[in-house]
Parts: structure tokens; sequence; C-alpha cells
């Protein structure tokens, strides 16, 4: 009697283990499921891509994750983070930011806490980032292309280069000058 009361005690251990294992999607497969459901929208001529660059999970509480990605779509190749919450058991895309390479547009930050700021360079000379007081962290792409991101508890903060030879500069988000060169050439 012992035996068949172990056994059956066993095995409901064993199945709810199971069913509660099967629930848990994990990250990465939640990130390419809605990728996935994304490329759907677009037409097949589009060449529509994506790649995940970096991840990591438990960022700002346990939980929850960014991503960095790739994706080629009417655009062209452009760059983007995402912020995510586990919520009973299930992912949520709570927020974007995209970027793409050598634009008059430096860098950007998320709307809402967490303020997630962030952009891409392809300067080499760049050593750090710092948004507020913190670091960022930077993210080999390819060839010289990188990305960093920083998490604030802040909003609307100042965000400085610091460069291999120690010179300091703090980057203002949209390059003026840039600006008036590369509307000209988005005309032609």
């Amino acid at each position: 009697m012992k035996i068949k009361k172990f056994a059956l005690i066993t095995v409901f251990v064993c199945l709810s283990l199971l069913v509660s294992c099967s629930n848990n999607q994990s990250f990465e497969d939640y990130f390419h499921k809605k990728m996935a459901e994304n490329k759907k929208e677009f037409e097949e001529e589009v060449n529509y891509s994506y790649a995940l660059i970096h991840q990591e999970q438990n960022v700002v509480h346990p939980d929850d994750a960014v991503a960095i990605f790739l994706e080629n779509n009417l655009q062209g190749e452009q760059i983007f983070i995402a912020y995510f919450e586990k919520i009973n058991e299930n992912w949520n895309w709570k927020q974007t930011r995209g970027s793409e390479w050598d634009t008059p547009q430096k860098w950007s930050s998320m709307t809402m806490s967490p303020y997630i700021y962030s952009g891409a360079i392809s300067d080499e000379a760049i050593k750090e980032v710092y948004a507020g007081q913190e670091q960022a962290k930077i993210i080999q792409v390819k060839g010289n292309k990188r990305f960093w991101y920083a998490i604030s508890n802040n909003k609307d903060v100042s965000v400085k280069f610091i460069n291999e030879d120690g010179t300091e500069e703090f980057i203002e988000k949209i390059d003026e000058e840039m600006l008036k060169d590369w509307t000209g050439k988005k005309k032609k």
C-alpha cells in the first residue's frame, strides 16, 4: 500500500512539474516568437530579417529583460533595444527604441520608467558613455559599429562620451550640423 501511495505521489509531482515547466516560456523563445509574428507584417520583397545581438535578464528587477537586435525592414538596417517584463509567468514587450548608423540622432531614451538611454556609435575613439551618473554598456555589433545603453531611474539626464584620449563631450540628442547635411542628402 505504501509503495502505491508513494508511486501515486511521485507521478503527481512529476506531472505538476512538467505542466509548470511547459507554461514557463523562456525569454529567448518569447522574443523569437514575437519577431516571427512581426515578419508576417512585411511583404516578401522587403526581405525582412532580424538578428538578436545581445540579451540580458534581471536588469532592473527579477523577471525583466533587455534585448538588442538588428532588423532589416523598409528603412534598411536598423538597431533596436527593447525592454520586457514577465508578469504572471508571461513575458510582455513594454518599450522599444531604434536607431540607425551615422544619422543626426545621436541617442534616444525610453519615455517610461525604467528610462533606458541608448544609441549607435561608429566612432572608434569613444571609450565610455554615461547617461547621467550611469555608465553605459557598449555592445560590439560588427566592424566599427557599436551600440550603447544605460538604465537610469532619472528622466532627462545628460549624455556624455569619453574618448580614448580622456576628453569628455556632452552629446545632444540631435546633431544640428549633421542634420543640415543629412537632410540635403535625403532629398537627392
